[in-house]
């Protein structure tokens, strides 16, 4: 067994509930890391995909990838469950309609990326084109919301403890703006993959696309890092120091990631996109350390170590986590090695009467 598994088997109560807090948030990450670029390719079907062929190209890009990424937003629930079932219970019972809009969003995106090529029909495929931007747009724009919430802090009360936020009070001008990031950011995102990804005219469009994308999501980002740290900062000196880092850090990346894009160099873009997603959701995190997104009306009310399982359950996951998640990993990354080469129009097969599937 690794060295670093013993320690933390070995390890109390008051170290797993820290080490199970920053897995989660790892798995947000690389959920919204992954997940972001292809609601981004899907919400921008209307405004690249200008032919049936172009957006053929454009879903073929994510294709063989895009159910993977969406495990990640599996995993991070499954172990919010496991690891800290009262904070899953208060989120889920609290927040079940704009987790609904979610789980429809994602739906609608499946079922599109599944039958959009089972019928050559224009006003088929045009429906559920339709269907993957709606069913990218809702989850990019209500985990926005909700994760913006989640840095103001939503108010609960009782034993146990039920959310007490009103519903149209989610929608504040900071949790607005949060959508309004994600959004844009995602768009960007999708964009600079897009031209990634693909050569030709779809390629020149998305890169140009992605650049004017990226400077907007830089000056979003950049309005949102303020505020965050003038109006809602930690209480903690050391992660007020950490929050203002990594929001200007994020709004920075993603400028330079414009930079890039401008200049034909997408790998560089692609990345620097990341670091602006891995650096934003970063900074959610350190906000809700501890507090778990939280504010608490009235004694007992609810803190990361309140929420979370008991050693033994803490204790069995991370054997389970250190066996399985260095395999997931190795065969995500073995994917996009196989389906790393560029698209275009050209590559395209001339269509018969049979369907041609969603990768091809």
């Amino acid at each position: 067994m690794f060295p670093l598994t013993t320690v933390l088997l070995e390890a109390g109560h008051a170290t797993l509930t820290p080490v199970w807090f920053l897995l989660i948030a790892v798995l947000w990450v690389g959920f919204f890391f992954l997940e972001g670029f292809d609601f981004g390719v899907a919400m921008l079907l209307p405004i690249l995909g200008k032919d049936d062929r172009k957006r053929r190209v454009m879903i073929n890009t994510i294709g063989p990838v895009w159910d993977g990424n969406e495990v990640w937003l599996l995993t991070a629930g499954g172990a919010m469950f496991a690891a800290f079932p009262g904070w899953y219970a208060t989120l889920f019972s609290g927040l079940y309609l704009p987790l609904l809009l979610v789980l429809l969003g994602l739906i609608l995106r499946g079922v599109s990326f599944e039958y959009r090529s089972k019928r050559k029909a224009p006003q088929w495929r045009n429906a559920h084109d339709w269907m993957a931007i709606i069913g990218s747009f809702l989850p990019s724009l209500v985990l926005g919301v909700g994760f913006a919430n989640f840095v103001k802090g939503l108010t609960v009360a009782g034993d146990p403890p039920l959310v007490t936020t009103g519903f149209w009070s989610l929608f504040s001008p900071f949790a607005l703006l949060g959508g309004v990031l994600f959004v844009v950011l995602f768009a960007a995102h999708g964009a600079i993959f897009i031209a990634l990804k693909t050569k030709g005219d779809v390629h020149e469009e998305a890169k140009n696309l992605g650049t004017k994308l990226a400077y907007a999501s830089a000056a979003l980002l950049a309005v949102w890092a303020i505020w965050l740290n003038l109006a809602y900062a930690p209480d903690n000196p050391a992660a007020k120091v950490v929050t203002w880092i990594t929001a200007l850090l994020a709004a920075a990346a993603v400028a330079g990631a414009g930079f890039f894009s401008s200049k034909d160099s997408e790998g560089k873009a692609f990345i620097l996109t990341g670091i602006g997603i891995v650096a934003m959701v970063s900074t959610m995190f350190v906000k809700m350390y501890g507090n778990l997104g939280f504010i608490s009306a009235d004694a007992p009310g609810l803190d990361m170590w309140s929420a979370s399982s008991s050693p033994y359950t803490l204790k069995i996951m991370t054997i389970a986590a250190a066996v399985f998640v260095p395999i997931v990993l190795a065969y995500q990354a073995w994917s996009y090695w196989v389906f790393r080469k560029r698209l275009s129009t050209d590559n395209l097969p001339v269509e018969k009467d049979e369907a041609i599937p969603v990768g091809s």
